[in-house]
């Protein structure tokens, strides 16, 4: 006996940096290459610290840049290459990804809600993430969600549950209706833990995403 598939979702939650543009994993990277750092030492570094560390605080709202700036060159220097916050954040200029803006316009076409939970910094917003030629792009991507849940606003960050479930309060739908894009599975496990269906994105083939969220939502969303 086949096991049923779970009901079709009533609205869309979306991540923005990885999922509407390039992961900053691969800006990452490409730095690391060019100052023969370690692989994934930025992440590293990030993922060591938790809640508690430069990032995690900076992306609540708890510190400004200055002291992000000052806070991440001690973590990095005390892991062993000193790289300040500034020299961080100068990494996430973000190429937009046009497929997953006109996806996610077909879905609010389709009568889907929509929203973006989106772990960012105090006084940015998504536009300022990307390159120049694609801020208009972001800024209309952004105006056309029901509800924008930004970290550094509400002080909390994903992955901490209580963020999802303000998105949910925020579009008037249950867990249960929703279903939530990320390039991070650590960032999907408390939204599947609260009954959302997740879908990862991944960071070299994302299109695979689109073709998972046509099954679940039953709509046309790449372009044939």
């Amino acid at each position: 006996m086949s096991t049923p598939l779970p009901a079709p979702p009533v609205a869309v939650i979306f991540d923005f940096g990885g999922v509407f543009t390039e992961s900053p994993l691969s800006r990452f990277a490409a730095y690391e290459i060019a100052k023969h750092l370690p692989l994934q030492f930025l992440a590293g570094t990030i993922k060591a610290q938790t809640d508690h560390g430069a990032f995690g605080r900076f992306e609540r709202g708890e510190i400004d840049l200055e002291h992000f700036d000052d806070a991440f060159l001690r973590e990095t220097t005390d892991a062993g290459h000193p790289v300040s916050g500034r020299e961080l954040m100068s990494l996430l200029s973000l190429q937009l990804r046009p497929a997953m803006a006109e996806a996610h316009q077909r879905l609010i076409g389709a009568g889907f809600k929509t929203a973006c939970i989106t772990n960012n910094t105090p006084g940015s917003t998504a536009a300022e993430w990307v390159g120049n030629d694609d801020r208009g792009a972001v800024a209309r991507v952004m105006d056309s969600f029901d509800a924008v849940i930004e970290s550094a606003t509400v002080g909390m960050r994903k992955p901490e549950p209580a963020i999802y479930r303000l998105a949910c309060e925020r579009l008037s739908v249950d867990p249960h209706d929703c279903v939530f894009l990320d390039d991070l599975g650590i960032n999907l496990k408390p939204a599947k833990a609260m009954g959302m269906q997740t879908i990862k994105v991944p960071l070299d083939h994302w299109q695979a995403a689109l073709i998972e969220l046509e099954r679940v939502t039953g709509t046309e969303l790449l372009t044939p």
